[in-house]
């Protein structure tokens, strides 16, 4: 799995930092977590270790932020987007144990740097779309998801154009990624993935790191819009794919 003897002392300075920073993002907005924490520490850590430990830290810092928001659940949007959310994470999980780690951290970064510049300039969308992009949107982010970690941009991409409040949104969201959370670490099982002891290990030593980003996000969201936590998620993911693709293709 992994080597700790060949893992850099930088590491311990920079995990509990990313996660707590991604975890800020998380309280904030319900989605993003892993869409920071994951491309930072990628520098540092295979995926296929990381992308299993992150869903295990999700899966607590999402039920916790869905629940206290159970009120602003929008119900019809889950049940439009689950089913093709369920699809996706089982393409995603093919891919996640068939491609080269450097094809990995390539198309992580591009990822990143896109939904990033998306949210920088489409803060908000001014028209309703269509409910039809929820297959779309669902098929994607459950593949993003299972591959990286990362599929809450997509999810609330597609919801930011259905759903006007921002506590709908976030709330929403956050469910949709503890669903996703708990399925994904099935399949990691399932396939063998998540079967390390270096992998439990890890969440319990950063979990208290993103419990704390968790409660200052959640401070943060009541006094920012939804444009402007949109615009601040998005340079941060722009920055951290450009890092990333830059490692990659060094």
């Amino acid at each position: 799995m992994i080597e700790l003897g060949g893992l850099s002392p930088w590491l311990l300075l920079v995990a509990p930092l990313a996660m707590l920073l991604g975890y800020v993002v998380f309280g904030l907005t319900g989605f993003g977590a892993t869409a920071v924490t994951v491309p930072v520490l990628a520098h540092f850590l295979p995926l296929t270790f990381l992308v299993p430990m992150v869903a295990l830290i999700d899966l607590g810092s999402s039920i916790a932020v869905g629940s206290a928001g159970r009120a602003h659940l929008s119900k019809e949007e889950l049940k439009r987007l689950l089913p093709w959310m369920f699809l996706g994470f089982f393409l995603g999980v093919t891919v996640l144990v068939g491609v080269s780690e450097r094809n990995l951290r390539l198309a992580l970064g591009i990822f990143a740097v896109l939904i990033g510049l998306y949210g920088i300039f489409n803060p908000k969308l001014v028209h309703t779309i269509s409910r039809l992009w929820a297959a779309p949107a669902g098929i994607v982010g459950g593949s993003l998801a299972t591959i990286f970690g990362a599929g809450g941009p997509l999810y609330a991409a597609y919801l930011s154009g259905r759903l006007a409040d921002k506590s709908h949104i976030r709330s929403t969201v956050a469910t949709l990624i503890s669903i996703s959370a708990l399925v994904r670490a099935l399949l990691y099982a399932a396939t063998g993935l998540l079967l390390h002891v270096a992998i439990f290990a890890g969440a319990v030593v950063l979990a208290p790191f993103a419990w704390a980003g968790v409660k200052i996000g959640h401070r943060i969201h009541v006094g920012l819009s939804q444009e402007q936590m949109r615009r601040c998620v998005g340079a941060l993911l722009v920055a951290i794919g450009a890092s990333l693709l830059v490692r990659a293709l060094s």
